[in-house]
């Protein structure tokens, strides 16, 4: 092997086009731009989201005022009928089993609430409860622990 046989790889370079020299070479005449208009003529480059003149996609769209609040925290609420349903008597409730029954979504944070009855005595750990639900269960027995 010696230099004078090395190649580049079939398919890997192509001739270069030699624009408006002539009909013969196919791209003669208008070079392959089409006939006249603004996209033939030389210098041009089309502004993202340009539409001829006619008002723009971006433009014609009402506008999203504000951004929400981004330290808002979100609590998914779990009803004290949703508990005496799905959970056993004794038994402990925390974001980890509501997750694995699918009553709640990863990473969210839970809010009890006092819609409903609760015949069970139950251990529930959660990050927040309502006046209510603390009522019904103190009256049932349970035990609340708050969890940051």
């Amino acid at each position: 092997m010696n230099k004078s046989t090395i190649k580049p790889a079939k398919g890997s370079t192509a001739k270069r086009k030699r624009r408006g020299r002539g009909n013969a070479s196919g791209l003669g005449g208008e070079s392959g731009r089409g006939h006249k208009g603004q996209k033939s003529r030389s210098g041009y480059s089309a502004q993202g989201g340009f539409e001829g003149g006619q008002m723009p996609l971006y433009r014609r769209l009402p506008k999203k005022r504000g951004l929400g609040n981004a330290k808002q925290t979100y609590f998914h609420p779990i009803n004290l009928s949703q508990l005496n349903e799905f959970f056993e008597n004794n038994s402990e409730v925390t974001p980890e089993i509501l997750l694995e029954k699918k009553l709640i979504a990863r990473n969210e944070k839970v809010k009890i609430l006092g819609n409903g009855e609760l015949s069970k005595k139950l251990t529930i750990k959660a990050h927040k409860i309502s006046e209510s639900a603390l009522q019904k269960l103190t009256a049932s027995t349970s035990t609340f622990e708050q969890i940051n």
